[in-house]
């Protein structure tokens, strides 16, 4: 069944309390749950990468939005990320998982790690990255994601049996190419642990609307830079998340199932005190 939800603009409200939690699934991770519900969702900034699909988890609506696409029909630097990010608020979504693809920057961590990052290094270029083109709206980003979001990540991880590491930066790049070697050597060298190409500026997006973001990324392929033998491949990169999208699956519906009934997070002030050019839904 699909269904279609019309926001009428940015000083429209909600046209359906429809979620409250979701998930963007990212490279080979496209569906939550079968069965779902359908939705489509009008916004002011075009159409978003796909429908929506909600489910119950845990007594909980739950919305899931692929990424790129059903079938990974949209590149990364393609993403209507804007669309994406104010449908799910539209929807009354205030909590986002974001579990996406990464290369690693660190010999530790191959191919199957599970990494919670706590920071981000944007190298993107020409990406719309704000919803706010006028007056004086400057959100607070040193922490990126969700301080209680990561949490209930790591508390899941341990509940699961799965390895997680607590922390890392994610350098996003513009894509969709991957990196040179060159590159991949100077990201390592600045001490960052991961690159990915779409964890900006969806981070930055969901601030700007006061949500709570987390990313969860699998490790795929150690980055060009890290075996002066090997570079990344397309192929490589998706065989390797096919072979654990169960296992990041699990640790999802776990982490749903632990992230706060109620927010108390700092992400919830973001917009204290910023006087804003149009009503958020």
């Amino acid at each position: 069944m699909t269904t279609t939800a019309t926001p009428a603009g940015p000083a429209a409200g909600p046209a359906i309390p429809a979620a409250e939690l979701a998930v963007i699934g990212g490279s080979g991770f496209y569906e939550l749950l079968a069965d779902a519900e359908r939705i489509t969702v009008d916004t002011p900034y075009g159409e978003p990468s796909d429908v929506i699909t909600l489910s119950e988890i845990g007594g909980r609506r739950v919305a899931f939005l692929p990424r790129h696409g059903r079938g990974h029909a949209v590149p990364p630097h393609r993403i209507n990320y804007r669309a994406n990010l104010w449908a799910l608020r539209s929807l009354g979504v205030r909590q986002i998982l974001a579990p996406c693809a990464v290369g690693s920057l660190r010999p530790e961590l191959g191919p199957g790690a599970v990494v919670v990052p706590d920071q981000l290094v944007d190298r993107t270029s020409g990406r719309a990255q704000t919803y706010y083109e006028r007056g004086a709206v400057h959100v607070s980003f040193a922490d990126p994601y969700c301080a209680h979001g990561r949490e209930a990540v790591l508390e899941a991880a341990a509940a699961t049996g799965t390895e997680a590491t607590d922390g890392g930066t994610m350098v996003v790049i513009q894509g969709p190419r991957f990196s040179t070697r060159a590159e991949s050597q100077w990201y390592a060298a600045a001490g960052w642990s991961l690159v990915n190409m779409t964890g900006h500026p969806e981070a930055v997006l969901a601030r700007e609307l006061a949500l709570c973001y987390t990313a969860v990324a699998l490790v795929t392929d150690h980055d060009a830079g890290i075996d002066a033998h090997q570079s990344v491949s397309q192929e490589e990169v998706f065989k390797v998340f096919a072979q654990n999208t169960e296992r990041l699956r699990a640790l999802v519906l776990e982490t749903l199932d632990r992230l706060p009934k109620e927010r108390t997070c700092g992400c919830t002030a973001t917009l204290a005190g910023l006087e804003l050019p149009f009503e958020l839904p």
